[in-house]
């Protein structure tokens, strides 16, 4: 019996001991309500101006809170009380918690997701400013003549093409052999429907018969075979060109000079382009500042 009566001795007095822990807890809370309801010491400290609460220092801002009740208000259908007010104001409490719990545990330098977003906000916060404010007329024109260049369309080209693949529809010396046969007998007028049902070989996209920006024929023919349909003459046939996909053989049909648009025609696209650039300025100059307001070391030989 004795032996029964040791653990359970133990076990009444570890039990003894929650419970007055757990009454010291209850002690201090009711002392914390009560110092609350009676204005004592804890509302001694006066929260930041414009602020309608503070976690550990931090405000939550009245400009953030007022946004959010109006969310909230715009959701509803009934006007919002004070018990919704007070439930907007207890989430932005947790939110500010919960962020302050993050940078604890460092999710700013650990977490990728949570440093892009913080890097995305950061980025937004800099350029903001820059990217709202409106060009006048006279800003906008002097950009214009400023950068015609890059304002200019391109030429816009036609062209056919007979396709001749390579492996593994035939090897690479007989694929280059009816290129180069198909563009002989091109440059000695024969149709080129004839020569192309003869030598060539079915295509996925047929290239269409209008001219088109560079941009848009090198989606059906592919960079390589693009640069050499820019230099072509309507008329002209071009060497056969390899690419993955076998040998174009290429005949100039039209081609229609680039222009510069009026700049009527392109005030949108001046606009987007000058806060684009001014929003790149802006955020230049930012990371510059923070770099020279820091201590940033690295190593002398990169590894």
């Amino acid at each position: 019996m004795p032996a029964d009566s040791e653990p359970a001795a133990t076990v009444a007095s570890e039990r003894r001991a929650r419970a007055l822990l757990a009454l010291g807890a209850l002690v201090g809370l009711a002392a914390a309500a009560a110092s609350i309801l009676h204005g004592g010491p804890a509302l001694e400290r006066k929260l930041p101006e414009g602020a309608v609460a503070a976690v550990n220092g931090s405000a939550v801002r009245l400009e953030e809170y007022q946004r959010a009740v109006a969310a909230l208000a715009s959701d509803r259908r009934t006007p919002i009380d004070d018990s919704d007010k007070r439930h907007v104001l207890d989430r932005l409490i947790e939110e500010e918690l919960l962020v302050q719990r993050g940078l604890e545990l460092g999710l700013a330098q650990s977490d990728r997701r949570v440093r892009g977003d913080l890097v995305a906000a950061v980025i937004q916060a800099a350029i903001s400013e820059s990217e709202t404010e409106e060009p006048d007329d006279a800003a906008l024109a002097a950009f214009y003549a400023e950068n015609r260049d890059y304002f200019a369309r391109s030429d816009r080209v036609a062209v056919r093409q007979i396709l001749v693949r390579a492996e593994p529809t035939r090897d690479d010396a007989q694929a280059r052999a009816r290129a180069e046969e198909a563009a002989l007998r091109l440059r000695g007028g024969e149709p080129f429907a004839e020569v192309d049902r003869a030598l060539g070989d079915p295509q996925v996209a047929v290239l269409p018969a209008d001219p088109l920006p560079l941009s848009k024929l090198r989606e059906y023919l592919g960079p390589t075979a693009t640069h050499a349909a820019e230099s072509l003459a309507p008329g002209d046939v071009a060497a056969p060109v390899r690419s993955n996909a076998g040998y174009h053989v290429l005949v100039g049909l039209a081609r229609e000079p680039g222009d510069v648009p009026p700049l009527d025609e392109i005030r949108d696209p001046l606009r987007a382009e000058m806060r684009r650039r001014a929003g790149d300025a802006a955020l230049r100059a930012y990371l510059d500042d923070l770099r020279r307001r820091a201590d940033v070391r690295t190593v002398d030989t990169l590894p």
